[in-house]
């Protein structure tokens, strides 16, 4: 079963950078055919997808946030991170990790939130 788990401050101060990781087991991040995603959720507000990092290493951003996030792995230790740079109140959400296969996400992390505080 694959599983995966979202880690990192629930707490961050605007202007400052989130790093968030994310602990795959159950898979391979290498697995070919899978991606892995990192969603977010503001309160009262819909999902929106931030980005993934492909089996290959490739990354895919969000064009709205690929000025300050940055996506990458360590295959030693199957995980995933996530860095936000410069945040601001309205980046405060839930953060989601998943993986995906072609265009839809199939497993999902629990979520961890996160406040920025101005």
């Amino acid at each position: 079963q694959v599983q995966l788990q979202e880690s990192g401050p629930g707490l961050v101060k605007a202007s400052q950078t989130l790093s968030l990781t994310c602990t795959v087991s159950g898979d391979s991040i290498t697995t070919k055919y899978y991606s892995w995603s990192w969603i977010r959720q503001p309160p009262g507000s819909g999902l929106e997808w931030m980005g993934r990092i492909s089996s290959d290493g490739t990354t895919t951003v969000s064009p709205s946030l690929e000025s300050r996030t940055s996506i990458s792995r360590d295959t030693s230790k199957n995980q995933v991170f996530l860095r936000l740079n410069f945040v601001a109140p309205n980046d405060t959400a839930a953060y989601y990790c998943a993986r995906r296969i072609g265009n839809n996400e199939d497993y999902w992390g629990q979520g961890i939130q996160v406040t920025v505080s101005s």
